[in-house]
Order: C-alpha cells, then structure tokens, then sequence
C-alpha cells in the first residue's frame, strides 16, 4: 500500500514508501529481483496521511495552493484522473525541465518523478515477463501430459498467478504515485519569457497617461459611498467580510459592462456562453486550480465533489472534455459571462480595500480552443482585443509580458494589463491572457484529428492511411472584462470635481443612455 503525504514546502528532496504486500513476500523466492524492484528510497519528510480533516461546509483558505500543498491534501488517495503525461519527454529532456522547475520557483521533484517512472517501466517488464511465463504454462497443459508434470505445471501457473495479481496491484499504486507527483510538473516556459520574480516582467506597450486632476481625488469607497452605490457594512452582516451589494447607477454600470463587453468580443467570433458556476472538483485540477489542501482560493462544497468556480476559464475549458475534434472545428472561440469566488483570505490591507479584491464577482472571460501551431498567434490575438477594449473605455494602462516566478503552472506564457487607479496611487490588475498549450488539454482529454491529405479519406475506425494521429489542442484563456476592477477603475479615473462620475461613451447605449452619475 502506498501511504504518503509531504509535510510544508520548501524541502529539496522527496520520496515514497511502496510496502510489499504478503502475497509478494510468498513469490520472491520465484521472483528474486522483485524486491529491488519495487523498493522505493525512504525520507523521513514521509509519513502516513490517511485521512484529511472534516471539511467545512464551504471548505477554502487563502492563496492558490501549491504543489506541495496538494500532494498532502490526495495523500493515501489514488488519483481520480490521469494526465496524458508525456514521461519519456521528461525523462529525455531533464535539463530543460529541472531548468523550467527551478526558475518557476515549483515544488515540483523532479528527480523523485524520474525515479518512479524507471521503477515503473521496470515493474511493468516484470508483469510482461510473468504474463509471458504464465502463458506459456497454459500452452503446455494443452497437451496429452503426465499426472506427475501436469500437476507440476498447475502449481507453477498457480504460483505465478499469486505473483502476477500481487505485481499488478503495486503497478497500480506505483503508477498513481507517479501520476500525483507528475501532476505538480509545471508547463514549458516560451523562451521570450523573462526569468524571475514579478518584479523583472516586461512592459510590452503603455497605452495613455495618467489623468491629471485639479482636485484631491478620491478612491472609490468615498465616490461609492457619496454617490450611494456600495454598502459594504449590510453585506458584512449578510455574508462577511469581502462581501458588498451594488446599488443604484452602479447596478446598471456593472450591467453596462457585461453586456458591452459580451458584444465587443462576440463580434470577433466568439460563442457567447453563460457557463455553470459549481463544477466537479476534478475539473478544477485538470485546469491546474488545488480545490483541496490548506491553502487554496477555491471553495469546495462539503460531503460532494463539487466546488464553487474562481473564474469561467474552468466551465468552458470542460466544454470538450474528453472529446475528439476535427482539425475543421478549430478554433473553438467562446465568451464567457459567470460569477466568480474565491477565498482570498489574507489578503487584507489598504491596497486590495474595497471593491479591488472581494470572495464574489461578475466577470467575463474569453477561451480559445486551437492548434498548437496556431496558439502564439491568438494569444497575440487575445492581448489586442484586451488593450482594445481597455483603449474604448479610455483608460491608462500597461501590458506587462509576466516574469517566469509569476506563471501559474499552466501557462506557458502569460500577459497582464494593469491600469492606473488614482484613488488606490497605484496601477493595478484588471486582466490578464494566459496561452496553457496542451497543460489543460493533456489533463481534460480534449485532442483533435487533423484533416487529411486532399483526396484521402479519414477512416470510419481511425486507422489506416488517411487517419493521422490525433494531438492534444492548446488553451488560451484571456479576461475581457473583470468587473469590480473595471468599477474601481471607472469610478476613480472619471470622477468630477463636483462628486460626479462620467460614464464612458461606450458604454452609454447599455445604461438608458446616463451620462453621468450624479450625487443624490
């Protein structure tokens, strides 16, 4: 039985402890390579874990969880999923992947995954060989043979099956051994990211500048509660901290926003959708979010599976799970308009006040399903409809090319916008456009079959000449419009010296055609 867990981060090393079972014992006298075999290295950072605590009824904590952090929380656990990862890639290209670890600042243990994927192929010959024994001694009982020898070979197979079944058990358990600690491998990096923590990120363009006012400007918790468009307090008695109700002219602009981003971005050919907001907690992991372990931004529904959404990228990179494309759907481009939560526990303090980081919000992302040869291009695509839409509205912002110690795991590459927040004194994140490649696909299932040459035909089974192999697609997702940052944005940026707060021309059509937000 394999029992594990990884007690906090930042220790180099890891390892597994692979018990033998008893029936194993019996057989290795038959088998006298078995135990060097299946024989894991021991580290004293291992221990049982078999069972987690009882969950809350809304199970969540604070930041994204780490690598670390969820191998504790499927400690003694199989995994629910498997990820079609390419181990002999990995194991060729060492170098490349430890270098990819080390500048993401991941937990991942590469040499621990290494080691179980040689133990693995080794065991995985020991079963073949025993496979191959057992069949040849049910060819030769086919035969006239003697008592003496038939009974000689019924215990031999008899033997061999009490071994075969044993192995096979541990191939099991050293497979999803493997799996957990693969799982925690971060995607490949674009070459043109820079390396380093969030302070060595590009600026790729500024668009704009700062506006200049005549006046003390406010933040918007002063322009929200002048002109009546926020109560955070009712909301604390209601919900808690990090809570708020949307009021009056601030109801249409959040309408206002979702609608026009909704249309700006449908125009460009994608499928608008309006996706669930509780999803399978495993459809969260194949996207690369934790819902489990002690610090996660996810909130997990107590006695079930499911999990409450942190952004629509996870309900639309579902859509097409566990499915085979043509190379001719491609690209699938959606639109995206769900309601957010996320934990965001610790992270109180005047630069994420009010509206900027709360557990609740509207939001409207953009998801592009493509050929991996194709994805550079819409993740260029993705940034310029961003810094189109943000340019509309009339804002100050910069595009930012994100530092290899900002990616989260499954982004290859990844582009911020940050906008100027006068009230805040500072720029900060209103959205941001990830290129996954094959990270989500790999672990959603989602390949395509590409078109075949003109002339031939793909076949009804899948085989033959005119069927090529099919390949995982790549993932992008972007945000189009994430509304409390916009709100925050809108608000600070626009107010007037006499209180009131103009709303951009764009967005007029979609609020009865309300200029200006007045004081009452």
């Amino acid at each position: 039985m394999l029992t594990r867990t990884c007690l906090g981060g930042g220790a180099a090393a890891a390892a597994t402890l692979l018990s033998l079972s008893p029936s194993i014992r019996r057989c290795s006298l038959l088998l006298p390579s078995l135990q060097q075999t299946l024989l894991l290295p021991f580290s004293p950072r291992l221990v049982s874990y078999r069972s987690s605590p009882p969950p809350r009824r809304f199970s969540a904590s604070a930041a994204l969880a780490t690598e670390e952090e969820h191998k504790v929380a499927v400690a003694g656990k199989p995994p629910q999923w498997k990820a079609a990862i390419d181990f002999k890639w990995i194991r060729d290209n060492k170098d490349v992947v430890a270098t990819n670890i080390k500048n993401r600042n991941s937990s991942a243990n590469l040499e621990l995954v290494l080691d179980l994927y040689e133990k693995f192929l080794n065991l995985q010959k020991e079963v073949e060989r025993l496979r191959a024994e057992r069949n040849a001694v049910a060819n030769k009982m086919k035969g006239k043979l003697e008592p003496s020898v038939r009974q000689a070979l019924v215990e031999e197979g008899k033997n061999l099956k009490e071994g075969l079944v044993a192995l096979e058990e541990d191939l099991v358990q050293l497979s999803d051994q493997l799996q957990l600690e693969a799982q925690c491998i971060p995607n490949s990096t674009h070459p043109d990211v820079p390396v380093g923590g969030e302070e060595s990120s590009v600026v790729r363009k500024m668009v704009g500048n700062p506006r200049e006012f005549g006046f003390v400007v406010k933040d918007h918790l002063q322009l929200g509660k002048d002109l009546d468009l926020f109560d955070f307090d009712a909301a604390a008695e209601v919900s808690g901290s990090k809570f708020y109700y949307l009021k009056n002219e601030a109801v249409l602009l959040e309408m206002a926003l979702v609608n026009w981003a909704i249309v700006q971005v449908s125009k460009r050919g994608f499928t608008p959708l309006i996706t669930p907001e509780i999803v399978r907690s495993s459809v969260v992991e194949k996207c690369g979010f934790q819902p489990r372990g002690q610090n996660t931004q996810v909130y997990s529904i107590e006695d079930s599976d499911q999990c409450l959404i942190g952004t629509a990228e996870i309900p639309v990179g579902g859509i097409h799970m566990d499915s085979i494309l043509s190379e001719s759907d491609l690209p699938r481009k959606y639109v995206a308009y769900s309601h957010c939560f996320r934990t965001e526990a610790g992270a109180a303090g005047a630069a994420t006040r009010g509206m900027y980081r709360v557990h609740q919000f509207s939001k409207v992302e953009m998801f592009v399903f493509c050929r991996p040869e194709d994805s550079d291009s819409y993740h260029e695509e993705l940034i310029a409809i961003e810094e189109e839409l943000f340019s509309s509205l009339g804002l100050h912002f910069k595009t930012l090319d994100m530092a290899t110690g900002d990616l989260g795991a499954p982004a290859y590459r990844k582009f911020d916008v940050e906008a100027w927040m006068p009230g805040l004194g500072r720029y900060g994140e209103i959205s941001s456009a990830s290129n996954c490649t094959d990270y989500q696909s790999r672990r959603l299932g989602i390949r395509f079959r590409p078109t075949p040459p003109e002339g031939v035909q793909n076949s009804k089974k899948g085989k033959g000449a005119g069927s090529a192999p099919t390949r995982f697609v790549h993932t992008l997702n972007a945000t189009a419009c994430a509304v409390p940052r916009m709100l925050v944005c809108l608000l600070e940026n626009f107010q007037q010296e006499n209180g009131s707060v103009v709303i951009p021309d764009v967005l007029r059509p979609y609020m009865g055609g309300l200029d200006v937000i007045s004081p009452k």
